[in-house]
């Protein structure tokens, strides 16, 4: 009996070291007729390993395809029948790239309210099993913040391929109206995750914001502000924080923060960028909350059969 009691103790002590949350990463996809053909069965394939939810990190169509509701409303129910919750962050090719004459020669910031009606009309994900999620305002609800075991998550609207700066060496009108409200939600994020005692921190958005030209001292206009305010949060941090975005179509897992002098990388800063035309596939990001480094991944390209 005293072996048996030991055994279960050992079994009891190993479950309570050993808790892992899973959730997907995707990005940059459908952009073609054969992505849009095969993503349903690659969201059916991440729902099949059981994760606790799946994050789009923005670009659900080509820069140059009309940004028209019925292909916002097709992407919206495609999300929506994920088995799993869903979480979608706006890239530039829903918005700000609406503007050319091949993608419909919208206003961008009409089309970025039809987004804000579709898929953040509620406190809610996405998918057929939704989680809570919060939201910044009324007038920002595509700036999230929901939890995964010892993890808060923070969305961010910030897209490539310069935040929608601007091509002038002064910001434009929608760019300084929206900054500021992106920079308070990662710094109200930050200051969550220090109250609550967070393991760690997870940004979500699209745009890629340029970490090597930020580490030689020329950082894009439309990201210098957003790097600072993450590097000297992240100093600041005890736990780790993970970077998530898509953007330059090119997968990687890399540690391209770093401190002040420019010399070491910040050792818990960690960057994922997703999959992206024309290589489909999702990143497997597991939470230890054992592990020092508390994130792993496994990436995986998609084969059809």
């Amino acid at each position: 009996m005293k072996g048996l009691l030991a055994a279960l103790g050992f079994l009891m002590a190993f479950g309570v070291h050993a808790e892992t949350w899973r959730f997907a990463l995707i990005g940059d996809v459908p952009y073609s007729d054969y992505e849009r053909h095969e993503l349903p069965s690659m969201i059916d394939n991440i729902g099949a390993e059981h994760l606790e939810l799946i994050v789009h990190a923005g670009d659900f169509k080509r820069s140059n395809e009309r940004c028209s509701d019925e292909i916002f409303l097709d992407r919206h129910a495609l999300f929506n029948a994920s088995r799993l919750p869903f979480i979608f962050v706006p890239g530039d090719n829903e918005w700000t790239d609406c503007t050319m004459l091949d993608a419909g020669h919208y206003a961008e910031l009409e089309r970025l309210g039809k987004l804000r009606e579709i898929f953040f009309a509620e406190p809610l994900s996405l998918g057929k099993t939704r989680i809570p999620v919060e939201r910044q305002s009324a007038a920002f609800p595509e700036h999230l913040r929901w939890r995964l075991g010892p993890v808060l998550f923070v969305s961010l609207n910030v897209p490539g391929p310069n935040n929608n700066f601007g091509v002038s060496k002064e910001p434009g009108d929608e760019y300084r109206s929206r900054n500021p409200k992106v920079i308070d939600w990662l710094k109200q994020g930050f200051a969550q995750a220090r109250r609550e005692k967070s393991a760690g921190i997870v940004i979500v958005m699209q745009g890629n914001p340029g970490f090597k030209h930020f580490t030689a001292g020329f950082a894009h206009n439309g990201y210098r502000e957003l790097l600072d305010v993450l590097r000297s949060e992240t100093l600041a941090f005890p736990g780790q924080v993970l970077l998530l975005h898509g953007d330059t179509h090119w997968h990687r897992i890399d540690h391209p923060l770093r401190h002040p002098d420019k010399k070491e990388p910040i050792a818990n800063f960690t960057r994922v960028e997703s999959f992206g035309y024309p290589v489909m596939g999702w990143v497997k990001v597991i939470i230890d909350s054992e592990s020092p480094t508390l994130f792993h991944f496994e990436a995986r390209p998609y084969k059809t059969n």
